[in-house]
């Protein structure tokens, strides 16, 4: 696994450089994103989910929109860390798409909503270039001002919400109250979305990069090519896609062949087709907040091997010298570590958040590394791959 690190590693940064040079010199700027906005999923029960939500991760009681509003059709809970927000979304009738979409695929991600200057700006542009609408524009009004939201399809059903609130005072959205609740377990120093992962199908990966370049202007931040990422029984491939200021990162990955099945054909089959696979939220203390993840009940991968951690000081090199985490320490929580020509990262990943193996979530501290853990790859998948046997999927 050593010598395998070592030449992923190389590859990673000579991709960093190179996705760096791209995205300032070829990104286009018709589509300025401001950052994410919101993450809202579609499930079965939203208040129980919201209450997962808040005692396992350490989310706050926000907003609330349902039949005390005046929606007759759907109800959602809003909840907050720092600057992530999270929109729990559940049907109130049969009938409803929502749920649809939750009998389909499960609990997942249905809208991704990035904040933007001017929604129907981004709305036209993006529609003029081969988006799907999802949602015409729509100005949103309350006593607090006015929102202007539009939404395109990207990948599967998911939706790219288009967000303009520089009218809007308020808290969250028109529609929405204040969610009070004398429930609101401590925070866990969760801090904003670093990134979000969406699988894709067989074939899927390079006209999902290539809508991605020409309908939303991103670029190619990083490759990995099924030798890069592999095992012993599968493989899959995976294309990072980049805004032009570079606060949008969304990787793409698709299956490769393999002796058995890979994580991304097990979540193809439970979602039944494409959807975000993970997201990942950064942390300015790692060992702190999984610890307290844990304590509150929340499941990890198993750890690497013994091996893996005997070799962190060689695959860190220089970056030893500035690395202030105990080794011992990160081996006990089962945190991964990784590094490039910029610095080192360390993250963990929770085994899925639900019964259907789908979705589940990356906790990540960046220590000037801006890569994804290339070096990790392995041993992440290996990982992957016994809790997958442990399932019967693999």
């Amino acid at each position: 696994m050593a010598n395998y690190q070592i030449k992923i590693m190389a590859k990673e940064i000579k991709n960093v450089e190179y996705g760096l040079e791209k995205i300032f010199e070829g990104a286009q700027d018709f589509l300025p994103l401001l950052g994410t906005d919101y993450v809202e999923f579609y499930v079965g029960n939203a208040k129980q989910s919201a209450h997962y939500y808040k005692t396992a991760f350490g989310f706050q009681s926000y907003a609330y929109a349902g039949l005390e509003t005046g929606l007759k059709d759907r109800v959602s809970y809003v909840l907050k860390q720092d600057k992530i927000r999270l929109v729990l979304t559940t049907a109130l009738t049969s009938d409803s798409p929502i749920g649809e979409h939750v009998k389909k695929h499960g609990d997942g991600v249905k809208v991704i909503a990035l904040w933007v200057e001017d929604a129907r700006k981004s709305f036209e542009e993006t529609v003029k270039r081969g988006a799907k609408v999802y949602m015409e524009p729509v100005v949103e009004k309350d006593e607090h001002g006015e929102v202007v939201r539009a939404g395109i399809y990207t990948y599967g059903e998911t939706v790219h919400m288009f967000v303009e609130r520089k009218n809007y005072k308020g808290e969250f959205l028109p529609g929405f109250r204040e969610w009070k609740s004398d429930y609101n377990p401590a925070q866990v120093g969760l801090k904003f979305i670093d990134h979000m992962v969406g699988n894709v199908g067989w074939n899927q990966m390079n006209a999902t990069v290539k809508w991605y370049e020409d309908v939303m202007g991103f670029v190619n931040f990083l490759t990995f090519d099924d030798k890069q990422i592999t095992t012993e029984y599968s493989a899959l491939m995976s294309k990072v896609m980049s805004n032009g200021n570079g606060r949008i990162k969304f990787p793409i990955n698709e299956p490769a062949e393999g002796k058995k099945k890979s994580q991304i054909e097990e979540y193809i089959d439970f979602y039944e087709g494409a959807g975000v696979q993970h997201l990942a939220l950064a942390t300015d203390d790692i060992i702190k907040t999984v610890a307290d993840l844990k304590a509150r009940g929340v499941e990890f991968l198993p750890p690497p091997p013994q091996a893996y951690y005997d070799d962190i000081p060689r695959r860190l090199g220089v970056h030893m010298d500035i690395m202030k985490e105990d080794i011992k320490e990160l081996q006990r929580l089962s945190i991964l570590v990784d590094a490039d020509e910029e610095g080192y990262l360390l993250q963990i990943f929770t085994k899925p958040v639900e019964d259907r193996p789908t979705l589940f979530y990356e906790v990540i501290q960046r220590m000037g590394a801006k890569g994804f853990g290339a070096g990790n790859f392995k041993a992440l998948f290996e990982s992957i791959e016994r809790e997958q046997a442990l399932r019967g999927t693999l």
